[in-house]
């Protein structure tokens, strides 16, 4: 009876639905090509995971505030190409392009957090403006061209952030140890901290945060912020990793950023999120891209199967709350 329960709790789990698929997902393409499951494929996989992994992290805990990054994209593209454009013209060490690359986004990130907050526009609005000024500003400073990104050899900045090495056959990069340092302190805020359940009191029913004493336009900023960091942090680590740093990178990855949280059980409305649903969600989606081209599918068929996956996950989702709001 009590092994029972156990199972049945874990199956409550909005983690649950996300883990299965993402094993579904493996058995798949392994069968379909067994190069799939490669030494040289995981560590592919985990090199890209790793970037759009940190925003995703950073949006968790946004998204349970019950708010939207859309401005992410597009400062993933400008804040490398700010960073170059310091240093290429002389202006900073690259060092200390990378410290105002990251100071720059703070400040993004606090006037979408004290537009929603202060003037009360919803973050959707917010940040789809913020998105086109991010973006409209990395196109004319480039005049759409990318940035020298070579002389980046022998910088201690790029050893830390994407120095690489291996472990056996495995190539393992450096920033995958900060996404996991990442996951690790945010899931401990998310679930083990005050702050923590002040983000989802903001979600879940900020009038009443606000009458137990929640600072609820502070813990928002302070979000927002957050977001636009990991999204600066990310693009320059996709910029050294690459040796490229083009205006346009990053387009549609807000989108996709907002699927793997969705994917992972964090709830659109806000107020419950889970940083582990989320790594599962970041996997599924960058397995699922990674999977599909090993196959033979198109790579433009990507979007399909993004779609379907979202709808399915949201009917599982939406069926597994109902199941636990009746006690079964």
């Amino acid at each position: 009876m009590e092994n029972s329960s156990i199972i049945q709790r874990s199956i409550a789990r909005p983690e649950f639905g996300p883990f299965v698929l993402l094993v579904v997902e493996l058995a798949v393409f392994w069968g379909f090509n067994h190069d799939f499951l490669s030494p040289q494929n995981i560590s592919n996989i985990l090199a890209f995971t790793v970037e759009l992994g940190l925003i995703a992290l950073a949006m968790t805990l946004l998204m349970t505030s019950g708010e939207f990054d859309l401005s992410v994209g597009s400062l993933f593209g400008f804040s490398p190409v700010l960073m170059w454009t310091l240093f290429n013209s002389g202006l900073t060490s690259l060092e200390a392009g990378f410290v105002v690359a990251l100071l720059v986004a703070a400040f993004i990130g606090l006037v979408n957090g004290w537009f929603v907050t202060q003037l009360k526009i919803p973050s959707f609005l917010v940040t789809l403006g913020m998105l086109l000024v991010v973006r409209g500003t990395a196109l004319f400073v480039t005049s759409g061209f990318p940035q020298r990104t070579w002389s980046a050899e022998g910088s201690w900045l790029a050893e830390a952030l994407v120095g690489d090495f291996f472990i056996g056959p495995f190539r393992i990069y450096m920033s995958l140890f900060w996404f996991i340092a990442a996951a690790i302190a945010l899931g401990y805020v998310l679930t083990q901290s005050r702050t923590g359940n002040w983000i989802q009191a903001a979600g879940g029913n900020p009038n009443a945060a606000r009458a137990r004493g929640v600072n609820v336009s502070g813990v928002k900023i302070g979000l927002f912020i957050l977001s636009s960091i990991m999204a600066s942090l990310a693009g320059v680590i996709s910029s050294l990793r690459t040796s490229a740093a083009n205006p346009n990178s990053g387009t549609g990855y807000e989108l996709e950023v907002i699927a793997m949280v969705v994917i992972g059980g964090t709830a659109l409305t806000g107020g419950r999120g889970t940083i582990i649903g989320t790594v599962l969600g970041i996997l599924i989606l960058r397995v699922m891209r990674n999977g599909i081209v090993l196959i033979g599918v198109p790579g433009l068929a990507y979007n399909i199967f993004i779609g379907a996956i979202i709808l399915g996950m949201m009917a599982l989702h939406s069926w597994l709350e109902r199941r636990h709001q009746a006690g079964t």
